[in-house]
């Protein structure tokens, strides 16, 4: 085929990048040909489209010329603001990730300021000011480790449909949990 239409990303019509091998378009090509096929349901329009990509890019001569002539598109793409990222997102940590965080958050804060307080270091007082900070994000990782399982669950687990109950006892817990670190930090062990 030695006619093609530099208006068409024929890349993102077979679903590779643009440095991809002739393995890779041969093997997409075929992936959506069978996909896409009018005898098993498809578009014949698509199938036609997808002809015509693969047509072009197959015959290195023909993809060379594509490519010189979409290169300035691409460029005035760019310049517009919008650049199609193909770099994969992060990887999400899941359930034991968000948990395991929020655990090491909150014990490495607690651990601060209870060595501070049965130590006698007062005078390392911006550590305590760290270890209330590290304390209270590990406090933040735990609501979203506690959403988290929640998101987790089936919809038809009775848990799911209570999230008022569930923030309500989590920030009594929080809370709880905050007064008795206060009585034990102001306990006075010389009695």
């Amino acid at each position: 085929m030695s006619q093609f239409d530099s208006k068409k990303d024929y890349y993102a019509v077979l679903g590779v990048d643009k440095d991809a091998s002739q393995v890779d378009i041969d093997r997409s090509y075929k992936r959506m040909a069978s996909k896409h096929h009018p005898d098993r349901g498809g578009s014949e329009e698509r199938m036609k489209l997808l002809n015509e990509a693969y047509g072009v890019l197959k015959d290195a001569g023909v993809r060379r010329s594509y490519d010189a002539v979409r290169r300035p598109a691409a460029a005035r793409a760019a310049a517009g603001g919008y650049v199609r990222v193909t770099t994969p997102t992060a990887r999400d940590v899941g359930v034991f990730g968000h948990v395991l965080s929020a655990g090491l958050c909150l014990a490495a804060g607690l651990f601060l300021l209870l060595l501070l307080r049965f130590q006698w270091i007062w005078f390392l007082w911006p550590l305590a000011i760290l270890a209330v900070f590290v304390a209270g994000f590990g406090v933040l990782l735990a609501r979203s480790a506690m959403v988290k399982v929640n998101d987790s669950l089936p919809v038809t687990n009775p848990f799911k449909r209570h999230t008022k109950i569930q923030e309500v006892a989590f920030w009594m817990v929080i809370i709880t949990g905050c007064y008795g670190l206060y009585l034990l930090l102001t306990w006075d062990m010389t009695r």
